[in-house]
């Protein structure tokens, strides 16, 4: 691509930022206290649908060689585009000029008399910023060789606001509530004194600062905008993309981050309202922080399914194993998958999720036992440091757990035969499934792909894998320490057996302890 297209698109994306945190963030426009409700949202909506429109027309031109040949040359060959350039500018001024003239507080009020000038100077900023990339006679030569194609992206990107909003009530799904709800508590009482939580109303926050949160400044447009971004690019890359394993296994992946970003995102704005603006705080959890953020890790997520070869057929390299089992990516990924996709089930048909501990290792183990072929070219035998890590962390683990909690009525309840049953899948499950399946997802796949070699790119791996390891036990201090001392055994010698080892070592002291103890709650 030329570097004019380069800088010019980087401005367009600039000055859509700009628009987002001068309207609801610095000056706060609220539709519903507007006289013209219906107008104000359908002017927000507008800026959501470009924003969408660019990204997934971004996609389109990474995807279509051909599109994006015939798009490089008309746009480096633009001449005379100084007219078009001072009307962008203008058009673009014109925007701003109500927050200059009217005081904030007025701002609501005075919406309908700036409306106008709003509409106005954002459609022909962006029409002349369009004929100053490249010239209208070309752009319609451009489109019309390939409108089918652009008509489907274009309605994509226009439903893609009213989509998220139909998804919205799934936010109320008790399941992904409580999940999010946890997260966000667990993390906050790193570093706060008091920690309010109130599920049923859907509120959260820190100290004196709490907010409700409803299911339009939940995170879930991410769910939907991942997903349509998936879709896209799935399309367009039909012939060469290997779908089964895409959707299979990238799409949870990218959902699962898509909640951890919208967990982190929520932590951010509650500790920002705590401890620096309230009203910073309660403006950026507009969607349209949300829908920038999901943007980009949709670009990152696409990103990675590039740069991942067992995702796509390539007739330059050998052909991937026929067999899904014979993959050693696959054995990284698709155990965690199914670990996660377990505990979702438990937690949704069990009242007690802990009775449910068996049909979770049957499913740890059956995915293990799929791989087993290339995870058996894995193993090793590990060493006495590999051991030694594992007991430190078993130990540490154990003397800062909190206070021991009784065992669910539900456990207590079983004959002594069905007990007995569930604390030997409890063990087991707990000593050699988990370690092998977190091992190999977090220390064998995230932190192994982020290690570029580089001191720098191996600090940052240290600090995600066990970041993320953190994020899926309760203990999160506890757990960011135990997952960086495994992957420090994992960098050691690049095994991840030494890693599984580790942690199966330090899980059996912790699973000794809790059934010595009868504390369950300690595993």
């Amino acid at each position: 691509m030329p570097t004019r297209a380069w800088w010019i698109c980087g401005l367009f994306a600039a000055e859509l930022v700009l628009i987002v945190l001068a309207f609801q963030v610095l000056a706060s426009v609220e539709c519903r206290e507007t006289a013209i409700e219906a107008a104000c949202r359908g002017l927000r909506g507008a800026v959501v649908r470009a924003m969408c429109l660019g990204a997934l027309f971004a996609v389109y031109l990474w995807a279509a060689g051909a599109a994006r040949a015939q798009f490089a040359r008309m746009v480096e060959g633009r001449m005379g585009a100084r007219g078009w350039a001072l009307l962008h500018a203008l058009a673009f001024t014109c925007v701003f000029i109500p927050l200059l003239l009217i005081d904030d507080a007025a701002l609501n009020a005075a919406f309908a008399t700036i409306f106008p000038l709003l509409a106005a100077g954002g459609t022909v900023a962006a029409l002349a910023g369009l004929f100053w990339l490249a010239a209208p006679a070309d752009w319609l030569d451009w489109l019309k060789a390939r409108t089918g194609v652009l008509l489907v992206i274009a309605l994509t990107a226009f439903l893609l606001p009213d989509i998220a909003e139909l998804i919205g009530p799934l936010w109320y799904w008790n399941l992904l509530t409580e999940a999010t709800f946890i997260a966000v508590a667990l993390t906050l009482s790193l570093f706060a004194r008091e920690v309010v939580v109130d599920i049923d109303r859907a509120v959260i926050g820190m100290n004196d600062f709490s907010v409700a949160i409803a299911d339009s400044c939940s995170g879930v447009e991410g769910f939907a905008l991942i997903t349509a971004f998936m879709g896209i690019y799935a399309w367009l890359f039909r012939d060469t993309l290997r779908l089964g394993r895409y959707w299979l296994v990238m799409w949870p992946v990218a959902l699962l981050m898509s909640w951890l970003l919208n967990v982190l995102r929520i932590v951010t704005l509650i500790a920002i309202g705590a401890y620096g603006s309230p009203d910073l705080a309660q403006n950026g959890f507009h969607s349209f922080a949300g829908w920038l953020f999901f943007i980009l890790l949709s670009f990152g997520v696409l990103w990675a399914v590039n740069r991942i070869g067992w995702l796509s057929h390539d007739a330059t390299r050998p052909a991937a194993p026929g067999r899904l089992g014979d993959d050693a990516l696959a054995a990284h990924i698709a155990p965690f998958i199914v670990f996660m996709l377990s505990g979702v089930i438990v937690q949704a048909f069990w009242a007690t999720p802990a009775m449910g501990y068996p049909l979770q290792v049957a499913m740890m183990a059956g995915a293990l036992w799929w791989f087993r072929r290339p995870l058996a070219r894995l193993m090793a035998w590990p060493d006495w440091v590999a051991c030694g890590a594992g007991l430190v962390v078993g130990v540490g683990w154990v003397l800062a757990a909190p206070e021991a909690e009784p065992p669910a009525a539900a456990l207590l309840a079983l004959p002594p035969l069905a007990f007995l049953a569930w604390a030997t899948l409890r063990i087991l499950g707990t000593t050699l499934l988990v370690p092998a399946i977190e091992e190999l997802f977090f220390r064998g796949y995230v932190l192994a792909r982020l290690d570029t070699g580089s001191l720098a790119a191996r600090a940052l791996a240290i600090a995600v894998s066990s970041a993320l390891f953190a994020a899926l036990h309760g203990r999160w201090l506890e757990a960011g320490l135990a997952g960086l001392i495994f992957s420090l055994v994992y960098l050691r010698r690049g095994r991840v057996a030494d890693a599984i080892a580790a942690h199966a070592v330090a899980n059996a002291l912790i699973a000794a302890v809790a059934a010595s103890r009868g504390d369950w709650s300690l595993i």
